[in-house]
């Protein structure tokens, strides 16, 4: 295969990362207008929690399935209810100041509680290698796709026609005529929470997983952002989308201009789609009457 596709075909899966974290991103300030600059960080901290439970269990998939989940609730949860609801009703410059602390603090906390070193994770099932159409990939880069699209997917039909989904869009229109209609709105605040730091942690351990567990983890957060603006940050599926064209581009810059210009070029897209289309790709014209 050529060497176009063959870069290509690496960006999509690249991408596929970001947008997972763009998605979760996206999900937060959709509901409650709040960007979660702690996202790579929650994601890191999962991981961890997964590599030590994977080293006690030798690597057991379905109790590291469970802890995933389990860890990314309570996590999600905490932030949520501790930290972020008493500063709901401040100034957004406030709220963002918050989230930039906290990543600190996990990092911080990370490297306290476990350490600041690369580890390979003991893989239970993915490390397999596979060939189609003359590229070699891990299965686990595979499995990393497929869980994007089903997590699209998913979230698409959550919040289509499930009732906390509809209430979800409702609340990112109008919050207080929505707390009018009797829903609590600082319960879907919970849940949009819960359901970012699920998806978070997903894509720490298949990060982990393809790659090391390590304090760079975080650092996904930092290049997800820009894919969750280009797509929208109103727009969930948006966002996903935003990810691999981020992934696509940086892989190609990478592949044919040189390394070192891999990360600027998701931001030189960014800023160039933002000159024409303020909030994004798929995202919505805010449009105030006075």
């Amino acid at each position: 295969m050529s060497y176009f596709w063959t870069l290509l075909i690496y960006g999509v899966l690249v991408g596929a990362l970001y947008g997972l974290v763009a998605i979760a991103f996206a999900l937060i300030y959709k509901v409650s207008r709040v960007i979660n600059f702690a996202q790579g960080e929650m994601m890191m901290l999962v991981a961890y929690i997964a590599y030590s439970i994977a080293l006690v269990t030798d690597g057991n998939l379905y109790i590291q399935i469970a802890t995933i989940i389990a860890a990314s609730v309570v996590i999600g949860a905490i932030i949520e209810r501790v930290i972020v609801r008493p500063m709901l009703g401040r100034s957004t410059f406030s709220i963002v100041m918050l989230t930039i602390a906290l990543a600190v603090f996990v990092r911080a906390f990370v490297g306290l509680f476990w350490d600041t070193d690369s580890h390979r994770y003991p893989i239970a099932v993915g490390g397999e290698m596979v060939s189609i159409f003359g590229v070699t990939f891990l299965v686990s880069q595979l499995v990393l796709l497929a869980i994007f699209f089903a997590t699209c997917i998913g979230l698409w039909a959550f919040l289509k026609y499930t009732i906390a989904g509809i209430a979800m869009r409702a609340t990112a229109s109008d919050p207080a005529v929505t707390m009018l209609m009797g829903i609590s709105v600082k319960r879907l605040y919970s849940i949009a929470w819960v359901i970012s730091a699920v998806i978070s942690g997903m894509a720490g351990v298949l990060y982990a997983n393809i790659y090391h567990v390590g304090p760079s983890i975080g650092s996904i957060g930092t290049r997800a952002f820009p894919a969750a603006i280009l797509g929208g940050l109103d727009s969930v599926l948006g966002a996903g989308i935003g990810g691999i064209i981020i992934g696509v581009v940086e892989n190609l810059a990478g592949g044919y201009i040189g390394s070192g210009y891999k990360e600027i070029a998701g931001f030189v897209v960014v800023l160039i789609v933002l000159m024409f289309r303020p909030y994004g790709l798929f995202g919505e014209r805010q449009i105030e009457r006075v």
